[in-house]
C-alpha cells in the first residue's frame, strides 16, 4: 500500500492586516502543513499623551521664544503633578517662514512647531494633566493613546493561541484521513500589535469643557490586542 501523502495549508489573514510573505516549505510525504492566526488582549501598561505646540510671530526669534514659553508651561504642569520632566520627550522642532502670496510673494512671519510626548504609568494622573494642559492653552492638539510597552508576555500568549489553532487544524485533517499527528517538524511565527487611539482633544473643545469631568473618567482603558500567525509542519503516523 502506497504511503499516504497529505499536504494541507490554511492561510488566515485578519481584516486590516498588512500582506505578509510566508515561508515556502518543501512538501514532505506523510506530513501536514497548517497555518493559523491567534490573538491575546492585554491591558495597557502605559498612557501616552502627545501634544503639538505651534506658534507664529513676525520674527523667528520671537516665535521661538513664545514656543519655549508654552513648552515651559507644559513642564510646570508635569512638575505640579509630581512627575520628572524627563518623562517628557521632544519628537521634532521646526522653524518655517509663512508667506503671503498676493499681491506678491513675501514673508509675513515665522512658525515654530514642536511635538511633545509624555508617558504615564499612573493612569490616575491622566485626567488632571490633560485638563491642566487644556486650561494652559499651550498646545493645538492633545492625543491620548494607551500602549503596551512590556510586549513579551502578550506575544507569547498570542503565539500559544495561534499554535493551538494550528494544531487543532492538523488534528482535524489527520483524523479525516485516518491518520494521527505525530510531532512538530517545522514552525514559523509572526506577531503584530494593533494599537488603539483612545481620545483626541483639540484646544477649542477642551477649553469649553475645562470644568467638566475628563472624557476618560471612570472608564476602563481598552486592551491592546496582539496577534500572531503560526505556520507549522507536522509529521503523521
Amino acid at each position: 500500500m502506497k504511503a499516504a501523502y497529505i499536504f494541507f495549508a490554511i492561510l488566515l489573514v485578519s481584516v486590516g492586516a498588512l500582506a505578509q510573505e510566508h515561508p515556502s516549505v518543501t512538501a514532505q510525504p506523510n506530513s501536514v502543513y497548517v497555518g493559523a492566526d491567534g490573538k491575546f488582549e492585554a491591558p495597557p501598561d502605559t498612557a501616552q499623551i502627545q501634544m503639538n505646540v505651534s506658534v507664529q510671530d513676525e520674527s523667528p526669534q520671537s516665535a521661538f521664544q513664545k514656543a519655549s514659553k508654552n513648552v515651559d508651561q507644559v513642564r510646570q504642569v508635569i512638575r505640579s503633578n509630581g512627575l520628572d520632566t524627563k518623562a517628557l520627550s521632544v519628537g521634532f522642532l521646526s522653524v518655517q517662514p509663512v508667506y503671503e502670496w498676493k499681491p506678491k510673494q513675501r514673508v509675513i512671519g515665522y512658525r515654530v512647531t514642536t511635538d511633545l510626548s509624555l508617558k504615564l504609568k499612573d493612569f490616575s494622573k491622566i485626567g488632571p494633566i490633560t485638563q491642566q494642559l487644556a486650561e494652559a492653552n499651550v498646545s493645538e492638539t492633545q492625543t491620548l493613546n494607551y500602549i503596551l510597552e512590556n510586549m513579551d508576555e502578550a506575544k507569547n500568549k498570542a503565539v500559544e493561541d495561534a499554535y493551538r489553532r494550528a494544531r487543532n487544524s492538523a488534528d482535524t485533517i489527520a483524523h479525516a484521513s485516518g491518520r494521527s499527528v505525530e510531532e512538530l517538524s517545522y514552525a514559523s511565527v509572526d506577531t503584530f500589535e494593533n494599537p488603539r487611539i483612545i481620545m483626541p482633544r483639540q484646544r477649542s473643545v477642551s477649553a469649553m469643557a475645562a470644568a467638566a469631568p475628563a472624557p476618560t473618567e471612570e472608564f476602563t482603558p481598552q486592551g491592546v490586542t496582539v496577534t500572531a500567525h503560526v505556520n507549522a509542519l507536522f509529521t503523521l503516523k
